[in-house]
């Protein structure tokens, strides 16, 4: 994570924290390094943007590291759910592989 990024991307929360690109983008810098601290800007874009169809994939994800898979089910099932009325099939592809690698549904022929 470069430290100047995220300066800059909190300079431009502060300008407009309503701005769901720039809250995602500081979502994603901090997974790394301080995923309770993500997961606080990933679960307000899921409150507030719910449209914004990027969220899903990776806060469901940390919800699977936090050990909470209830929470994990719901977010894929719900990003699932909009990203198919978005008409955004690429994401609705990436989270139903992830929610059935989830829900031990992705197995392979021996």
């Amino acid at each position: 994570m470069s430290q100047n990024r995220l300066e800059q991307l909190f300079k431009f929360y502060e300008e407009d924290p309503n701005d769901p690109f720039t809250i995602y983008a500081i979502a994603t810098e901090l997974r790394g390094t301080e995923p309770q601290r993500a997961m606080q800007f990933y679960e307000k874009l899921l409150s507030e943007h719910e449209r914004y169809v990027g969220t899903y994939y990776h806060a469901a994800s940390l919800y699977v590291e936090f050990g909470q898979p209830d929470k994990a089910e719901q977010t894929y099932k719900k990003g699932m759910l909009i990203s198919r009325q978005e008409g955004n099939m690429h994401a609705f592809a990436e989270l139903q592989q992830a929610y059935n690698k989830f829900a031990g549904l992705d197995y392979e022929d021996e």
